[in-house]
């Protein structure tokens, strides 16, 4: 297994730019992504997701190395933008 690092951002109605950042393991990087985006809109409220539908997600991955720090330039950083 491979440890990654999976941002997400989303504009709220309220607060402005919201977000949080997750590290976890998985085999693949699609994988990671999508385990991640499964647990971060499960702890949004029905406003929040209707927020982040709107304005979009901004979702970015890293693959952290074992040592903590974040790998660069080695393209397996990866960022979907808006997605709607």
């Amino acid at each position: 297994m491979k440890t990654f690092e999976v941002s997400f951002r989303y504009q709220d109605r309220k607060n402005g730019p919201e977000g949080s950042t997750v590290k976890l393991d998985a085999s693949s990087l699609p994988g990671a992504i999508a385990k991640a985006t499964r647990e971060f809109v499960k702890g949004l409220d029905r406003k929040q997701r209707f927020d982040m539908n709107k304005n979009g997600l901004e979702i970015k991955a890293v693959y952290v190395t074992s040592v903590g720090a974040a790998e660069g330039g080695d393209g397996m950083e990866k960022s979907a933008g808006q997605m709607k």
